[in-house]
């Protein structure tokens, strides 16, 4: 495990984000081929993700044939039922899953957004790294107007202040600064319940706000279904959800207009394919959460992915960064999931009573 402090302050409603706690998980198979596969915490329980590989998950992959990823992560899921669904076992099938599909796209030589579909070779990206609730206004301000020069397409901006007023003033001055056609996305980070949450939606409506992002309890798929037949600001959840099929209850209620399935939190790259999937079935955009340097390969693989986000946090351990052009983001070529480790960073940064092997 690395553990990854973030360069800028990064606060919101309910948090600050203090650390990221990264698990990393290599694979070997009999031919000598690796693949190479991560998961998060934002703050803690790093290390209770690495026991749970350490301890259940790991041992079972021993002798069994790497190609067979749906098997493995359905009987890895399985072996877990009595924490299932929880974030923590999520996240820790995600590290293994990610690093299977690293290994197949090594071994067939071909890119993860290829491997996987290959719907488009680039997408728009808009920032939240300038947006975070202990900003000014005057630096709200700056950094729109900044990314918008970049090429961006849009910005987004914690809310969640004491009083409405405040986020609607802030609000307004990117508004007035931007203009009409540069994307204004907010986020409450689970802040409000349904009363507030309807109030604050009138304020964003009448902003042209282009969604609305986790305004209430991600386990309230009732109060999410209300709100979104209640405005016309399309409702956006899905990094607080750690399962397939509670993306199928927001879907089916309507309770969601856009889709940010993480693909840490979701267990990795094959849950997050099936999501993306019943998402395109619903006419629903996936705009996926966090992540940017995994999540442009599979954004790239299907075709109802409007978005990527840009918060970049890897580059302590790669060598090069995610490759942007004009405000777009663009899928490596190299064969596996697109990122350029840098092996001696992460073996420095690693923590040694967090590390262990098993043939």
């Amino acid at each position: 495990m690395v553990d990854l402090p973030p360069k800028v302050k990064r606060t919101d409603a309910i948090q600050s984000f203090e650390s990221q706690e990264t698990p990393f998980v290599q694979i070997t198979d009999s031919d000598g081929a690796t693949g190479l596969g991560y998961t998060y915490t934002i703050g803690q329980g790093g290390p209770a993700i690495v026991s749970l590989l350490h301890e259940t998950l790991v041992p079972q992959l021993v002798g069994r044939e790497a190609e067979e990823i749906e098997r493995l992560w359905r009987d890895l899921l399985f072996s877990t039922h009595a924490t299932s669904v929880g974030a923590i076992t999520s996240l820790a099938l995600a590290a293994i899953d990610t690093a299977l599909w690293d290994l197949r796209c090594r071994r067939a030589a071909l890119p993860l957004y290829q491997m996987l579909g290959g719907s488009k070779s680039s997408v728009p990206m808009y920032t939240t790294e300038g947006g975070w609730l202990h900003i000014s206004t005057e630096d709200l301000v700056a950094d729109a107007v900044k990314a918008k020069t970049l090429g961006f397409s849009g910005s987004k901006v914690k809310i969640g202040r004491p009083h409405l007023s405040e986020d609607r003033e802030r609000l307004q001055a990117v508004r007035d600064a931007v203009g009409a056609s540069f994307e204004l996305m907010v986020d409450a980070n689970q802040s409000f319940n349904l009363a507030e949450a309807t109030r604050r939606a009138t304020v964003l409506q009448a902003l042209d706000i282009a969604w609305f992002e986790e305004p209430m309890p991600a386990d309230d798929v009732g109060s999410h279904a209300s709100l979104a037949a209640s405005t016309s600001v399309p409702i956006a959840v899905g990094e607080s959800m750690y399962s397939i099929s509670q993306f199928k209850d927001y879907l089916v209620a309507g309770a969601a207009s856009v889709v940010q399935v993480d693909v840490a939190r979701i267990g990795g790259i094959t849950p997050w394919m099936k999501v993306a999937h019943i998402a395109e079935a619903h006419n629903v955009p996936v705009c996926p959460h966090f992540l940017m340097e995994l999540h442009i390969s599979l954004v790239c693989a299907i075709p109802n992915a409007p978005w990527l986000e840009y918060i970049p946090q890897l580059d302590n351990l790669t060598s090069g960064p995610m490759r942007m052009e004009n405000g777009r983001a663009f899928p490596s070529d190299q064969p596996g999931l697109g990122i350029d480790w840098d092996m001696d960073q992460i073996s420095n940064k690693k923590i040694e009573h967090l590390n262990f092997s098993i043939t």
